[in-house]
């Protein structure tokens, strides 16, 4: 408070001198007027851009939520479809492979009868087989026999053949020595040798 006496005092004793303070304190006080309006201007503007992009970000932060909602949503539908695709799929393969047991137990079961037919008619060929060898042997040895005694009547036949041939081949010669008696002596008045004919 003592220096404002001092002015005050001072400005008694020198009113000019006052007055050029007053004067000089003024256009102070107009230039910091004049740079705290600018800076609260600027102040003001850095407040709006701070308040415009506080605002672009709000607007941003609602579509990044709203887009991540729409993402969230979309994975939820290709969850909720892909879910219900396998279910679709395993439900198709569990029957699937339920027919193909069923195929492959039906199968087994003709595989099991044709080996049991096959195994049967293997038998029953074997049984064919066996009873025509004996008959194929039955009959060679009927063969063999009838072969056996159409060769004893053949040479039975040609024994008995032979000594018909041999007793009509000597009644022949005593015929034909006969004969040849009784021509020869016509044939050789006549010029002619019996023998030459």
């Amino acid at each position: 408070m003592a220096p404002k006496k001092k002015t005050k005092k001072a400005a008694e004793k020198n009113p000019e001198k006052c007055q050029n303070d007053v004067e000089e304190k003024r256009r102070h006080s107009i230039l910091d007027i004049a740079i705290l309006q600018d800076h609260i201007a600027l102040q003001c503007e850095a407040l709006r851009r701070v308040q415009s992009e506080r605002a672009d970000l709000r607007r941003r932060a609602r579509d990044m939520e709203q887009k991540l909602q729409h993402e969230r949503q979309d994975h939820r539908d290709i969850y909720w479809d892909l879910s219900r695709q396998y279910k679709t799929m395993q439900t198709k393969l569990t029957n699937k492979v339920k027919k193909l047991e069923q195929e492959v137990s039906q199968l087994k079961e003709d595989l099991a009868l044709s080996q049991e037919e096959l195994t049967k008619e293997k038998s029953e060929r074997k049984q064919v087989e066996q009873e025509k060898d004996a008959i194929i042997a039955d009959l060679r040895q009927k063969l063999d026999n009838i072969e056996s005694d159409y060769e004893k009547i053949l040479h039975e036949t040609l024994d008995s053949l032979s000594s018909q041939l041999s007793l009509t081949r000597r009644g022949w010669e005593d015929e034909s020595a006969t004969l040849h008696q009784k021509y020869k002596e016509p044939l050789s008045e006549f010029g002619l040798n019996a023998l030459d004919l």
